[in-house]
């Protein structure tokens, strides 16, 4: 498979009253075409620091992102962007948000009806035709959400980047959007990365897992190849013992290996501190 996106020994320092603070460092991951990657991590962790490099929204302090063969050095169409809050702008439909995006993109490369066409297909990969003409306040949590994400995909961007896009939703909704973010993956064989605190979100939707190391100078801890086949079926994968042996795996990481860093740092920190008051 070939490499889309390659993260190399990316780090990053962010200036603050007291010197400057060390988010990342030696970050390195490679993604091919079409691959789903999860971040998952504790609070803290650089998760969405990684995601806004890819993104071309902050620049690294060291390293960098290459996508496609070119250096990441500000924002562009190939990256789409999915936040936690939808971010529609509430005066315009659910439709003409979507046209917005697609607008930026394909003014000049698209006629009118071919633009209305696409617009139209990208709310129908999401469900949502047949409220294509409400406003943000006319519509609930989950579907603006949806709408979001059409208007990532109306880009036809080579990388989804989503930040915790379901953190917010109810658990029906976010089971509902999960499943149709699978649908739209398998009939697009786009490249999604994706930060995400819930670890069953994690393996059902993963083809790898990127666990972060606790911050400061966060770094990528462990990678998760979860080799469940596709498509995939959340009632059915529920007691499939595969399926639990992954989530153990990230909980092990998440709550006892970065528990067991914390320890000896801290230690390590009162160490240091006695000994700085004994020369005092």
């Amino acid at each position: 498979m070939k490499t889309l996106l390659e993260l190399t020994q990316v780090g990053i320092e962010f200036p603050t009253p007291n010197g400057p603070f060390r988010a990342l460092q030696n970050v390195d991951l490679k993604i091919q075409q079409g691959e789903y990657i999860s971040l998952i991590g504790h609070s803290g962790c650089g998760k969405s620091t990684v995601l806004n490099i890819v993104a071309g929204l902050l620049q690294a302090t060291e390293g960098g992102a290459v996508l496609n063969g070119k250096e990441v050095r500000e924002p562009g169409p190939e990256r789409a962007v999915v936040f936690q809050n939808h971010s529609l702008l509430p005066w315009l439909t659910a439709y003409e948000n979507v046209e917005l995006a697609v607008k930026q993109v394909f003014s000049g490369k698209k006629s009118k009806t071919e633009m209305k066409s696409w617009i139209e297909h990208n709310l129908e990969l999401v469900h949502m035709t047949h409220a294509m003409h409400k406003r943000p306040d006319e519509i609930s949590g989950g579907m603006k959400q949806r709408v979001g994400i059409a208007r990532a995909l109306a880009m036809e961007p080579q990388v989804l980047l989503m930040d915790e896009p379901f953190g917010a939703l109810d658990a029906l909704t976010r089971a509902h959007l999960q499943d149709s973010l699978m649908e739209i993956q398998k009939a697009l064989n786009n490249t999604v990365i994706m930060i995400t605190h819930d670890v069953d979100e994690a393996v059902l939707l993963s083809d790898r897992i990127v666990m972060m190391t606790n911050g400061p100078a966060a770094t990528i801890g462990e990678i998760l190849d979860i080799e469940l086949p596709r498509p995939r079926n959340r009632i059915q994968l529920a007691d499939d013992p595969q399926y639990n042996h992954y989530r153990q795996q990230v909980l092990s990481f998440l709550y006892e290996k970065q528990k067991k860093v914390e320890n000896i740092q801290t230690a390590k920190s009162d160490s240091n501190s006695n000994a700085q008051h004994k020369v005092a």
